[in-house]
């Protein structure tokens, strides 16, 4: 039996930084990884999709505005087969990175699938492995498929986010189930490659997390460009053929038939909990199939053994498991980490335009009866985005009344993933409006249009 301090169960976003962590501060710490070293994220997710997306925003930058900028091209061709390389590339480096880091800081990489057993034990293959201080759980999530309906993911005809970027071409048509953050990404990917994409979701808009403005920006936005935004839209039935796929479909109260290449399943994923020995290690789980943890320590019902990232639940992000991976690690190592604020973790998604947000939607102060003002300012009246052809989208900002506290804070548009942790850092901080006005913002930039959302809150914006 080998013994460590720290055993890590998942070596993705949140188990990996956890072990950095804990390494960092002296503990003798192991991973059990049964793939890649990154998870997910690194290797079939975030890293690899942003490549894409990186082409296709490229795609369209020299296709429609190459003309404006003065430069002549002829006519543009695509290969999603290089970009999907490029694309692999890009995952390889980044896992190695991961690897590099873990022999770095001296943690141990045991490869296989682990089963927990009672007493902070982990079983990989014939080995059982012993966590003297603690254990972590960090599984992941994978995607899922409506086989209810018969859309259950074969690979070839109805596909997941995984297989898409596997992809040697881009397929003639595309039918994308599920508008959150990734359905929308693969619906801006294959549009710019020549895909004919219809995008289906179930409530009643694409993101239907964000704001309500941000979500019918991207709507309109999508349907400028050629894709078919179908919200609202039940899918009724499946027939699943060989070389395509027909869905029926109920939108606005009218029944219609798409057929497609491929359907690309993005409704939603389901956590890597099964037959891991959960139960018979005392580690309960929540009645949405979450690992149960106590948010304030992030330890499970078993004692010693703690629960980040996916599997422990919502939001489902990289960046939040990253977090929780850091700050288990220092509770483990007897330091008193500052807490995580739930309420204050960004939301991006990477499509073209971007949308990222922070903190509460308008919608979500209605309900809390808040009394709010609430601040805009449009990149088209944005000097740098006018110089950039990055004009489309806005700033919003919603601002307490009475003490001008930043009750939440939205953005569409070009570099809205860079551009909302300055809002981040302010809400963290529980700066004021007036407090970010305060701070003197480069010009001409684009985040000019943060100080100018500012002033609007408080009805003294400038340029509009």
């Amino acid at each position: 039996m080998a013994s460590f301090d720290l055993i890590v169960l998942g070596g993705g976003p949140a188990g990996y930084v956890c072990a950095i962590r804990a390494a960092q501060l002296g503990l003798s710490t192991a991973v059990v990884e049964k793939d890649k070293l990154g998870g997910v994220c690194v290797n079939i997710g975030c890293i690899p999709t942003k490549a894409l997306l990186h082409s296709a925003s490229s795609i369209n930058l020299i296709a429609h505005q190459a003309k404006d900028l003065g430069i002549e091209v002829g006519a543009v061709k695509t290969d999603y087969g290089v970009a999907m390389k490029r694309s692999r590339r890009v995952s390889e480096q980044n896992s190695k990175g991961v690897e590099f880091l873990m022999k770095k800081n001296k943690v141990t990489v045991i490869k296989g699938t682990g089963t927990l057993l009672p007493g902070k034990k982990v079983k990989v293959g014939a080995d059982v492995h012993e966590a003297k201080k603690a254990l972590v759980i960090a599984t992941g999530s994978r995607v899922k498929g409506i086989p209810q309906i018969g859309l259950e993911i074969n690979k070839t005809t109805v596909i997941s986010s995984d297989e898409a970027l596997f992809l040697e071409a881009a397929p003639k048509s595309m039918i994308v189930v599920g508008a959150g953050a990734v359905g929308s990404e693969f619906a801006d990917i294959f549009n710019a490659f020549g895909t004919k994409v219809t995008l289906v979701e179930a409530l009643p808009r694409i993101l239907p997390i964000e704001d309500a403005e941000c979500s019918d920006a991207l709507a309109k936005s999508f349907r400028k460009r050629g894709i078919e935004v179908l919200a609202g839209a039940k899918v009724l039935k499946a027939a699943v053929g060989k070389d395509s796929v027909t869905l029926e479909i109920e939108a606005g109260g009218e029944k219609k038939s798409v057929t497609a290449d491929k359907v690309l399943m993005a409704a939603g994923r389901a956590v890597n909990t099964e037959e891991m020995g959960f139960k018979e290690a005392g580690v309960q789980l929540t009645d949405r199939g979450f690992v149960k943890v106590n948010l304030a320590t992030l330890e499970t019902t078993a004692p010693g053994v703690y629960c980040i990232g996916d599997v422990a639940g919502q939001p489902m992000l990289a960046h939040k498991g990253s977090r929780e991976g850091a700050v288990v690690a220092e509770r483990i190592a007897g330091h008193k980490p500052h807490a995580i604020r739930y309420d204050n973790i960004p939301s991006v998604t990477y499509c073209h335009p971007e949308v990222a947000s922070i903190g509460l939607t308008e919608e979500q102060c209605k309900e809390k009866k808040l009394d709010y003002q609430v601040g805009r300012f449009p990149f088209s009246a944005n000097g740098r985005a006018r110089a950039s052809n990055e004009t489309e989208g806005f700033v919003k900002i919603i601002r307490e009344k009475k003490y001008g506290e930043i009750l939440g804070a939205h953005i569409v548009g070009g570099h809205a993933s860079e551009m909302i942790h300055e809002l981040a850092v302010a809400r963290e901080n529980e700066y004021t409006v007036e407090e970010v006005d305060l701070a003197v913002h480069a010009h001409p930039t684009l985040s000019e249009a943060i100080a100018e959302a500012a002033l609007d809150s408080m009805g003294r914006v400038i340029h509009t």
